[in-house]
């Protein structure tokens, strides 16, 4: 899990994964689709453009146990602290609950030879 912590990572390179998932709002909100997507397109957009040392999310859905969440990269561990905060605020706000976020260290040596940052 987390063990270095403090060091950023090189022009855009992630350091941290933040892991965060979530039990899924009850109706009406709308299950994982075109539907879901079209509410959440906004939100991926200021999520893109507005989140400091954000590199990349990857969004994450079961509808089958009624979960979502995402895989955050982060150049820092300060940024997604940041971050989780204020989505575990964001999500709650909105119904969900079980909200459960971890934070990892990226081992970037082994990372780069199976292609998960250059």
């Amino acid at each position: 899990m987390s063990g270095s912590g403090g060091v950023a990572g090189k022009a855009g390179r992630p350091i941290i994964i933040l892991q965060m998932d979530f039990a899924t709002a009850p109706p009406p909100y709308p299950p994982p689709g075109a539907a879901r997507n079209a509410l959440l397109r906004e939100l991926a957009h200021s999520i893109a453009d507005d989140t400091p040392g954000l590199v990349w999310k990857i969004w994450t859905e079961d509808a089958a146990a009624d979960r979502a969440g995402g895989l955050y990269a982060f150049t820092n561990r300060a940024d997604a602290l940041t971050y989780q905060a204020m989505h575990t605020a964001r999500v709650a706000a909105r119904g969900a609950t079980d909200i459960r976020a971890v934070l990892w260290d990226v081992n970037a040596e082994l990372s780069a030879i199976t292609r998960g940052v250059s």
